[in-house]
């Protein structure tokens, strides 16, 4: 789902200043694997925002239903001066911004994910309990996302090796279990596999170029780009109205794997095969292709050409506690 602002929406509207202390939470949790441990994070949470007396309801979501799940959660918590909360992984947080977008509504995140870079960036909890605690004294405080033709990104969208990487490393884990050395031996798989080399018409910043790359990759969390070890100067201009982009130049098996140790290590600004910069937008544009595979905070699909990389024209309201009760961002 695209959560599309109409032309007339002014980013620069003045938003409210905050919501009520006993605003209702409408929270989305996709149960669609790992069903026991779902039931004892929803058991959590809801313990914590019973023992606090704090109106809440868990929306149901049916089987593929995440994304209508989400809306309804959003037009009820903007209906009801309420807050939409996202509790899962990457991809049911990233349909939840969409939705709170779309709707111009508070999101309160309970992240459940394998990394969770974009609650870890905000100093949120990552223990079910604590999240939901946290929520309850949190006001909505405006944070930048990434857009791409309309379509929101928290932490990072990316064409090339990196939706293909994503794609095969589901089919693994749907043949073989959601391990996470199931993952890793396919993302290595996918890696040592990609030829492709992509050739792309570009606007970058207003500047006309062509790219030639294995993968283009556009970043919107300065923790992640710090992990990987990206030049510091590239992270500092993170935000703000900029976004971060690397390119992948190296196609063939040593340069990939020399490259793969760097981004392990943190040492990617030495990586010769990496080039890094700062943007407003990048626009791409392929001659002989209509569309390509885009990943979006890791969920895979097809987007008409051409692509255009920029901020979302609002901030997201991002439900924090207090400064002095966030962790240290790690």
């Amino acid at each position: 789902m695209a959560a599309v602002l109409s032309p007339h929406d002014d980013p620069d509207l003045e938003r409210s200043a905050g919501v009520r202390p006993d605003a209702e939470l409408f929270i989305v949790m996709n149960r669609g694997s790992g069903k026991n441990e779902k039931d004892e994070v929803r058991a959590a949470i809801a313990a914590e925002l019973e023992g606090a007396g704090r109106a809440h309801r868990f929306l149901p979501v049916a089987a593929g239903g995440i994304v209508q799940a989400c809306r309804e959660a959003a037009r009820l918590a903007k209906e009801h001066g309420g807050i939409l909360v996202a509790a899962g992984g990457d991809g049911t947080i990233n349909c939840a911004a969409q939705a709170a977008l779309a709707q111009d509504c508070p999101l309160g995140v309970i992240a459940q994910g394998t990394f969770n870079l974009f609650a870890r960036q905000h100093g949120l909890p990552l223990e079910a309990a604590e999240a939901a605690r946290a929520l309850l004294n949190a006001q909505p405080e405006p944070v930048q996302v990434g857009w791409v033709n309309q379509r929101a990104f928290l932490v990072n969208a990316s064409v090339g090796l990196y939706p293909k990487l994503l794609a095969d490393r589901e089919i693994a884990k749907k043949k073989l279990g959601r391990r996470r050395w199931i993952a890793m031996l396919s993302a290595l798989k996918s890696l040592m596999e990609w030829r492709v080399r992509l050739v792309l018409d570009a606007e970058l910043d207003g500047r006309l170029t062509q790219l030639r790359t294995a993968s283009v990759f556009v970043c919107n969390n300065p923790l992640q780009l710090q992990r990987l070890g990206v030049e510091e100067a590239v992270v500092a201009q993170l935000g703000q109205g900029r976004l971060a982009g690397l390119l992948v130049r190296g196609s063939s098996a040593w340069p990939k794997l020399r490259m793969l140790a760097a981004a392990a290590l943190g040492r990617l600004a030495a990586e010769p095969e990496i080039e890094s910069f700062s943007l407003r937008t990048l626009t791409v544009g392929a001659r002989h292709a209509k569309r390509l595979k885009v990943a979006t905070d890791g969920e895979v699909s097809w987007m008409q050409l051409p692509l255009r990389f920029t901020v979302a024209p609002r901030p997201l309201l991002l439900m924090l506690p207090p400064p002095e009760q966030r962790l240290p961002v790690q």
